[in-house]
């Protein structure tokens, strides 16, 4: 992986390691190995969640493709999925998103989709970080060959929602919904989205301010989502992140519904009408031994990539697999995206609830749930420092351990997170107390190491 593309694109904290400068350094390079690719003027889409300073770096990419003479398409507020759509829908021949997804306010990202709504590949990533890195001023455009910026084009969003809306089959009328949008970009989306059904829906956390996005609400904090689902009796509850590639559920009683279940449900719902190509899900190593028992009872093959829906995207495509996802809640339809869609995965889930005809809890009581823990660990953010301490030979011969400890009942998952400066370490076990007690001892080490 490059120097500044991470699992998930670019990254940081902005003001420090993710500044305006950088931001128009990308937008020139982006526009630059288009040219070379084209060899004419490129058309690129862009699109923004709702952190305070997405409008800034939004302006800073916009001025780096003009400045190269690349024409900008720009969406406003919406989910990351409707950028990565509408790309394609516009003919264009790349397009950015800027956001740092479920991260806290003070982080932002930029990525590159290319003009089939895939993310950029390696390559064409590498040549881009080869032309920032390299420290020489690119030769900008000047009088009739700076490239324009197009407007009027907000109102593309609502072609997204008339995509999502045709990909229901099924009826989902007199269902009862409550909609956490995370003060994000689902915000911009989700009421007109689930206005057009006939069922009943709610929405909170839908008053972004720049800062709140994914603060004590969303997929990463469900408690209030969880609370208002069992106080207003509604069968379901919805959770998106800050760009709403993200969906986690929540049942009638307030017990999470996550990724892995969202696989084995919706799944099996395609199974039965025909759909699942491959007999197939691709999830991560960091699926639950639940899902794998699942796949083992229902005659489904489970195939398991490295973390990263980039990783489960490959590998469907590789594959013709039409379904997969990460626990996290991103998952894929690939019959109607090219990337995680959060509001995507809400509506198909629906129509299975709808289908099924019972609650949402003993729909999701096919897929078990082993206890895992998983605890982060804090390390410098400087270059490298991940690398090393997962090559630690004390680290690796802990980790032997431990396994070996718990045998066929558990197991161990110690990696570097690709977006933030931490050391992930995740433990399955037969019971809560002893998954605690062995990553407890693995962050320690990890602490001291």
């Amino acid at each position: 992986m490059g120097k500044l593309f991470g699992t998930d694109g670019i990254r940081g904290v902005v003001g420090e390691n993710l500044t305006a400068e950088l931001a128009f350094q990308v937008g020139q390079a982006v526009t630059a190995v288009l040219f070379e690719e084209k060899g004419r003027r490129p058309v690129i889409t862009i699109g923004k969640d709702t952190r305070i300073s997405s409008d800034m770096l939004e302006s800073a990419l916009m001025a780096g493709i003009c400045s190269m003479g690349g024409d900008v398409v720009p969406f406003g507020t919406v989910p990351t999925p409707a950028v990565a759509f509408l790309t394609v829908l516009e003919k264009a021949d790349a397009g950015i998103v800027v956001s740092a997804s479920h991260n806290p306010y003070e982080h932002n990202g930029i990525k590159v989709f290319n003009e089939s709504g895939y993310k950029l590949p390696d390559a064409v990533e590498n040549r881009v970080e080869e032309l920032i890195l390299s420290g020489k001023p690119l030769a900008a455009k000047t009088r009739g060959d700076i490239g324009r910026r197009h407007h009027g084009m907000r109102q593309m969003q609502m072609d997204y929602i008339d995509h999502l809306c045709a990909t229901v089959s099924d009826d989902i009328s007199g269902l009862r919904i409550l909609v956490d949008c995370a003060n994000g970009a689902a915000s911009t989306t989700a009421p007109v989205l689930f206005s057009r059904f006939n069922l009943h829906a709610d929405m909170i956390h839908m008053e972004p301010d720049g800062i709140n996005i994914n603060s004590a609400c969303g997929s990463t904090h469900l408690e209030s989502l969880a609370e208002g689902v069992k106080a207003g009796c509604y069968d379901l509850g919805i959770a998106f992140d800050g760009d709403a590639d993200r969906c986690l559920l929540v049942d009638e009683k307030g017990n999470v519904i996550d990724g892995d279940k969202v696989l084995a449900i919706c799944a099996t719902y395609m199974k039965q009408h025909g759909r699942l190509r491959g007999n197939a899900i691709v999830a991560t190593v960091m699926s639950n031994l639940g899902l794998r028992e699942f796949c083992k009872n229902a005659s489904l093959d489970l195939i398991c990539t490295d973390v990263g829906d980039r990783n489960v995207l490959e590998k469907m495509l590789a594959c013709d697999y039409v379904i997969g996802g990460e626990q996290s809640g991103h998952t894929i339809f690939r019959e109607f995206a090219t990337t995680g869609d959060g509001e995507l995965t809400a509506l198909q889930f629906l129509q299975v609830l709808k289908h099924a005809g019972i609650p949402a809890s003993r729909l999701a009581e096919c897929c078990a749930q082993y206890p895992q823990v998983l605890m982060n660990v804090k390390v410098s953010a400087e270059r490298g420092v991940k690398e090393k301490i997962m090559a630690h030979q004390e680290l690796l011969q802990a980790i032997k351990r431990e396994e070996a400890a718990m045998g066929d009942e558990g197991r161990v998952l110690v990696r570097p997170s690709g977006t933030e400066a931490l050391i992930r370490v995740m433990v399955e076990a037969k019971t809560v107390e002893i998954a605690e007690e062995t990553a407890g001892r693995l962050v320690n080490l990890v602490n001291n190491l």
